[in-house]
């Protein structure tokens, strides 16, 4: 009877420290979400305020409501609305991961099932190009479009995903088709497939978070892109929403309407917020799987 009472007592020490363990983890965690998300709490709150309150107040919630800064900020000062330079955006998006996603998908599928002359070296510079910097091939890149005639269009932004210039991409992409087991090309070369429908049939549908994940990081980078558009793009009627964005800032007139500028910034987040909430689970299965070798 003593060691059973002993056992509870134990039992009852235990989760009540194990309680108080849980509710010290939650309340950092909270703590520390709430200093994360308080930015784009304040944003969200400095596109309802006048200028005067945006620099005056370091709290989120307006004096009011007034959708005004959304109205006039998507009006824009020119003769184009943001509906325009929000189009402009996905022109060039959408092609650039379709191609992305491709490209990447094919040369990973070499890297990872196919055996041939040099492999280790071409992959060893594959990877080596994960740390150049981009600003080294700025220069040549704009001359070679500049050459073809192909500058003031979304060529330049686009034609490079063709041929899997990503290599963090293709790397991901590795890196999960390794995960997966060989016994499933087998199976499905015995059943008569070739290399092409063991990719499409076998392993696209275990690759889907993967490239989801591949997805939400280059219509992140893509979108919120400002060095490339700002190289290539010149026409007022191409810009996308980061040069838009930018425009908006006219400090010539000695006014700068800051809640109009902050609602557009925060539009332009919305896109990209949809994008990963509805992909959450899949960009969290792709991301900590690609790092697992099967």
């Amino acid at each position: 009877m003593e060691k059973t009472y002993k056992f509870s007592e134990i039992e009852r020490r235990r989760r009540q420290q194990q309680a108080i363990n849980a509710v010290f983890r939650y309340a950092i965690l909270t703590i520390v979400a709430i200093v994360m998300i308080y930015p784009i709490l304040w944003l969200v709150g400095a596109t309802f305020k006048t200028n005067n309150e945006i620099f005056t107040s370091v709290n989120f919630i307006p004096k009011r409501i007034d959708f005004t800064p959304y109205i006039e900020g998507w009006k824009t000062r020119t003769k184009y609305t943001f509906t325009t330079f929000f189009i402009n955006t996905f022109l060039f998006v959408i092609p650039k991961i379709v191609f992305c996603l491709v490209s990447s998908t094919l040369v990973a599928y070499g890297f990872a099932r196919f055996q041939f002359p040099l492999k280790k070296i071409f992959f060893s510079i594959l990877m080596a190009t994960m740390f150049l910097p981009a600003v080294v091939t700025r220069i040549p890149l704009y001359l070679l479009w500049k050459q073809f005639g192909l500058l003031d269009t979304y060529v330049p932004l686009v034609a490079p995903t063709i041929f899997a210039n990503e290599p963090f991409f293709v790397f991901m992409l590795i890196q999960f088709l390794r995960s997966i087991p060989t016994y499933l090309d087998e199976a499905a070369t015995i059943d008569g497939c070739n290399s092409f429908q063991v990719l499409v049939r076998i392993l696209l549908p275990a690759l889907k978070p993967a490239l989801i994940s591949c997805m939400i990081f280059q219509f992140v980078w893509s979108f919120n892109d400002f060095l490339g558009p700002l190289i290539y793009v010149t026409s007022l009627a191409k810009y996308p929403v980061a040069l838009a964005l930018k425009m908006s800032i006219d400090q010539s007139s000695g006014i700068v309407e800051w809640n109009q500028i902050l609602a557009m910034s925060f539009l332009a987040l919305v896109p990209a917020l949809i994008l990963f909430f509805s992909a959450q689970k899949y960009f969290v299965e792709g991301v900590t799987s690609s790092g697992v070798k099967g």
